[in-house]
């Protein structure tokens, strides 16, 4: 693990797949990964478990694939995942943390398609 770094280095990190985190978070065990760019195809949707019934019925009358793309998302110590936004004292931290561990470009899991 690399350490010492800069919000800039972290970002580059995340775009080719690696996971960072911060020195100075509480939590410990905590770190963010940027999500694989990913299509799910339109007659997978209504199967999807993670979308409101509501959400999968406006996305289904559409008849065309849902796009994930450019999210972070965080992953707490008992292992749930949020969407994450840097806050303004992220940006400027040197306590970035780049984890050897990547997400190995096109992983998806199911049905999606990486982009």
């Amino acid at each position: 693990m690399k350490s010492n770094q800069t919000f800039g280095q972290a970002i580059e990190a995340l775009k080719e797949g690696k996971m960072v985190s911060r020195e100075g978070w509480n939590g410990k065990g905590m770190f963010v990964f940027r999500q694989v760019p990913s299509q799910v195809p339109a007659d997978i949707i209504p199967k999807m478990t993670s979308l409101p019934q509501a959400l999968k019925e406006a996305l289904s009358k559409r008849g065309v694939p849902i796009t994930y793309q450019n999210q972070f998302c965080i992953v707490n110590p008992d292992s749930s995942l949020h969407g994450w936004q840097p806050s303004g004292a992220d940006t400027m931290s040197t306590d970035w943390c780049i984890h050897a561990e990547h997400v190995i470009a096109g992983e998806t899991v199911g049905t999606a398609k990486p982009l």
